[in-house]
């Protein structure tokens, strides 16, 4: 049970809670309640999330054991090959108690790879479904039809690397995730395996600077342009992109290079597809999900959780031990929460207030939910990482549970992304009120760590468009030689730097990246379809553009590896950033962190000889700058140039390109060294 002290310190960091503090109160309680019924006060919840061990198909003792949830089935039958795709009586599962069916099998009736699936029967109707819990579903490349498949190989993958703590250097406690597809993770058209992303992209991943892999569209889903988030198959890793034990492999690896390996787990809805989903599974519509209407969500089409259910509780719980277990993934990013606290999803919602989230439309269900999941999470894993995705701006979301929150250890700064888009896509460079921006950059809860980030997959699908090719359009076909002074294309790749560096530079406790944006990759993501005549072209990365020296693609591959070994050097995360200038009529925004002074001048003409900054007594060293030729930029600044300071109460003067953004470490008594 959280104590009141919990809830007493929450409101004291955030007075706005303090009329609602009854509904805190009462939320805390319902988490702790509803824990106590799940565990029936004898064991942890992390045993209550075992469900995977029972349920599916497991061999035990020389026999294969198979269990079912379906209460409103009336009879079960497993078909398949070795049944001839006929319906056996030899095959009938038998009810239990709860509307658990079971069916016992020797040995040597199922076969590694042998392809299954479940006739069920319910009163008015039959189906073929795949089981819930399966561990392995394929498609045929011809019909396209998914069976669940036997998976009992005759060499599992045998582990050789521990699990990685997070930002595993002990002296640099931040985030840096390399946000990946492994579909579309290789150059050549068509789909990406999990051993090419292990032999290609790791090392691109680690060489980039990178310390932590979060990993999309892992959990099995029959389309592959939904990017992952319309899952069928919960327990199953895509077959698409290779076998299990290959999964395994890549994540085996990655802790070889010493990454942290987070996955995407969506958990807010499911495919509504009947024969490889959930829906309908037993004949009902409301197994899994809630009846009626609330049971299907009105933007994405899909299937909704009834988080009430004590049995959807064991599915979802045991799915995030399931992974942690399986595939020592080191904790999951949690997609799509907004839709899940509350009844309207979020959609068309501003969240202008703090009655938003307390009101009626909150899914109470949803958010204990969520706090029971990082609590599995973390009594599996201590160490692991868990991030909202939430647009809401719900309060104590990211803060421990016995500190009166719902347990995630970070959450996404969506904002930031959003109003980046703005920016560039509204207002034009000389109007960029930097006032806003500062507010965008560092509006969070300071007892809640976020990641920001300045794009991620959303900002590259079509229908929407990079940062890079936002500013900078058709000319990144033609201009992106090294020695093309296109000033279209230095706007672009000069801004392109600015903003990654004041996101990473302003950001909570991590940021984010998604694969290939750091050297600005060309194009959107379009997955293949009927629409592009199912083509792969945009549906890949092309590497080799960041690795030609003759392009300005390398270039910015240099500076964003080198910003994040500056933000690793000096662990900026450590403390919050202190503005110490913000004139907007100049375009010039300044602030220390981490002991080192950050300098922007966006302004698009306008250079400033001597430039003065109330700064603390020091001289500066220029350490980095986004000005640098092998960045792209024109060589104006000289790195390391000593700016001295006129004694106590002087200014420090300093020379601001215009479009240019400068770090600077002051030579204090006792301050930091290089």
């Amino acid at each position: 049970m959280i104590k009141p002290a919990a809830i007493s310190e929450l409101i004291r960091e955030d007075p706005y809670l303090a009329p609602y503090r009854d509904r805190l109160e009462q939320r805390a309680a319902r988490i702790a309640d509803l824990e106590s019924r799940l565990t029936r006060r004898q064991t942890s919840l992390m045993d209550f999330a075992s469900g995977h061990e029972y349920f599916g198909f497991h061999l035990e003792n020389s026999a294969w054991i198979c269990r079912e949830w379906a209460p409103y089935a009336a009879k079960i039958y497993l078909r398949g090959g070795f049944t001839q795709w006929r319906i056996s009586e030899e095959f009938r599962f038998q009810p239990l108690e709860d509307g658990v069916w079971e069916l016992r099998l020797p040995e040597s009736a199922l076969g590694h790879g042998d392809l299954f699936r479940l006739h069920i029967c319910w009163p008015g109707g039959a189906g073929e479904r795949i089981p819930a819990y399966a561990r392995r579903v394929v498609q045929d490349p011809r019909t396209h039809i998914f069976n669940a498949q036997v998976w009992r190989p005759p060499n599992p993958h045998e582990w050789q690397n521990g699990h990685v703590p997070p930002a595993s250097r002990t002296d640099f406690r931040g985030l840096l995730i390399y946000e990946a597809h492994v579909g579309m993770a290789q150059e050549r058209p068509g789909v990406g395996s999990y051993l090419e992303f292990a032999d290609l992209v790791l090392p691109r991943i680690v060489a980039a600077g990178y310390n932590t892999l979060q990993l999309m569209a892992i959990p099995e889903h029959p389309y592959y342009g939904s990017f992952g988030y319309q899952v069928a198959n919960f327990f199953a890793p895509s077959s698409r992109f290779g076998t299990p034990e290959e999964l395994k492999e890549l994540v085996d690896r990655a802790h070889g290079y010493g990454l942290t390996v987070l996955m995407d787990i969506v958990h807010s809805h499911a495919v509504a597809n009947e024969v490889e989903g959930l829906s309908r599974q037993d004949g009902s519509l409301y197994q899994y999900f809630h009846d009626g209407p609330r049971g299907f969500h009105p933007a994405w089409s899909s299937r909704c959780f009834d988080y009430g259910k004590i049995q959807v509780l064991h599915f979802l719980l045991s799915n995030c031990r399931y992974w942690l277990d399986e595939f020592r993934f080191d904790g999951f990013r949690f997609d799509g929460i907004t839709s899940m606290l509350y009844l309207h999803h979020g959609l068309e919602r501003s969240f202008s207030g703090y009655d938003n989230y307390f009101d009626n439309e909150v899914d109470e269900a949803a958010l204990t939910y969520l706090a029971l999941a990082n609590r599995v999470v973390h009594q599996v894993r201590p160490q692991a990482i868990t991030i909202a995705e939430d647009m809401s701006g719900m309060p104590a979301l990211a803060r421990p549970l016995d500190r009166g929150g719902v347990g995630f250890d970070y959450r996404f700064a969506m904002g930031v992304p959003d109003y980046w888009i703005r920016l560039t896509k509204e207002i034009p460079d000389q109007q960029w009120p930097l006032g806003n921006l500062w507010h965008e950059l560092t509006n969070r809860r300071s007892e809640e760590a976020t990641i920001s980030y300045a794009e991620s997959h959303d900002q590259a699908l079509v229908g929407d468009q990079t940062l890079i090719f936002r500013l900078m359009g058709d000319a990144i076909y033609h201009h992106m030689q090294v020695d093309d002074p296109d000033l279209i294309a230095q706007r672009a790749t000069a801004l392109h730097k600015m903003i990654r560096l004041i996101t990473l530079a302003t950001a909570g406790g991590g940021y984010l990246n998604f694969m290939g944006n750091e050297f600005g990759h060309p194009e959107w993501i379009d997955f293949p379809r009927e629409g592009n005549q199912w083509s792969y072209h945009y549906a890949r990365r092309q590497w080799s553009l960041a690795d030609d020296p003759q392009l300005k693609y390398r270039r910015l591959q240099r500076f964003d590896r080198d910003m994040l070994a500056l933000a690793r050097d000096y662990d900026i995360f450590r403390q919050p950033p202190r503005l110490i200038c913000n004139h907007d009529g100049d375009k010039v925004l300044a602030f220390l962190r981490a002991g080192l002074l950050w300098v922007f001048n966006f302004h698009p003409w306008n250079s400033y000889s001597n430039y003065g900054l109330d700064c603390p007594d020091s001289t500066y060293r220029l350490l980095f700058h986004s000005d640098e030729p092998e960045y792209g930029g024109h060589g104006r600044l000289q790195q390391g140039h000593v700016h001295p300071q006129g004694g106590p109460g002087a200014q420090v003067r300093l020379y601001l390109p215009h479009r240019t953004a400068l770090v600077l470490l002051p030579d204090l008594p006792n301050g930091p060294t290089p």
